[in-house]
């Protein structure tokens, strides 16, 4: 159950005001950070990259990067902050991302993601998990999936959320590898059936809980991007439909984040940041 509904990492989305927003609309949605490289986490600003509100429980910190001691070390870093999960990103196709090695360009890597994986499995004592495409450019993705998820079981991984579509490195912008890259949702159904043991949770072009519904017929969990984001009000059902838990009161949930807005404006913090995430709700 533990997987069962996430909120995707979104950069310059799912920041720590997003996710206190989204736990009040949801007690049991696992919320993702946006990503954070590995070198970040270790030589920046911690508190400002990796702080976050206890209420956000049950929350995973998502990492970037390609060398597994930095890695582990990072992966250490936001296990002391209290993390309940540390995730690998293997599928953001972004022109930063690639330069540095690190994101969708690793699915033409899978030993060396696993070699990541090993690292900050023996580094932590929480949960690692890993956030990957079904391919990228002219990968055939039966195979490259396979190997990716191969390569993250035997590193001792048991959650993969696989957004199932290919990345397009070459002529495509983050956006259009949003949309245009067709999903393949069966793929994703068949590499569950061959591996029963493994997690798989289900990411991409999912608008509707309705939709997310119908995927856990063949899949462990559902990951809503955009969707949760745009259309926020959709996330007070998700306890009641996912968890038998209940439902959710928006109004009651509304005002709680005004109260926290307010607090928080009292601290310094800019109104537009945390405003910005209610703009949907409506």
């Amino acid at each position: 159950m533990s997987h069962r509904f996430c909120i995707a990492p979104m950069m310059d989305w799912t920041d720590r005001h997003c996710r206190v927003l989204h736990r009040l609309l949801s007690r049991h949605a696992r919320l993702y950070t946006e990503m954070v490289t590995a070198e970040a986490a270790i030589r920046g600003d911690r508190q400002r990259l990796l702080g976050y509100t206890a209420s956000e429980h049950p929350v995973a910190l998502q990492l970037g990067g390609a060398e597994p001691a930095r890695l582990a070390e990072a992966a250490r870093i936001g296990a002391d902050f209290g993390y309940d999960e540390i995730n690998l990103n293997v599928g953001c196709p972004s022109d930063r991302v690639q330069s540095g090695r690190f994101g969708a360009c690793l699915m033409r890597e899978p030993e060396l993601v696993g070699e990541c994986l090993a690292a900050m499995v023996a580094a932590v004592n929480i949960q690692v998990t890993l956030k990957c495409r079904i391919g990228v450019d002219e990968q055939d993705p039966e195979v490259s999936l396979r190997a990716m998820l191969a390569a993250a079981a035997a590193a001792g991984v048991g959650v993969v959320a696989v957004h199932a579509r290919k990345a397009w490195l070459e002529g495509l912008s983050p956006k259009q590898n949003r949309d245009v890259p067709p999903l393949d949702y069966e793929l994703v159904y068949r590499i569950k059936r061959e591996n029963p043991a493994l997690m798989i949770v289900i990411n991409g072009g999912i608008a509707r809980l309705d939709e997310a519904e119908s995927h856990l017929a063949h899949v462990d969990g559902v990951m809503l991007g955009r969707a949760a984001y745009q259309s926020p009000a959709q996330l007070a059902e998700v306890d009641a439909r996912f968890f038998h838990g209940a439902t959710q009161n928006l109004d009651d949930a509304v005002a709680r984040y005004v109260a926290y807005v307010s607090e928080q404006c009292a601290h310094g913090v800019p109104l537009h940041a945390m405003t910005k995430h209610m703009l949907g709700i409506l």
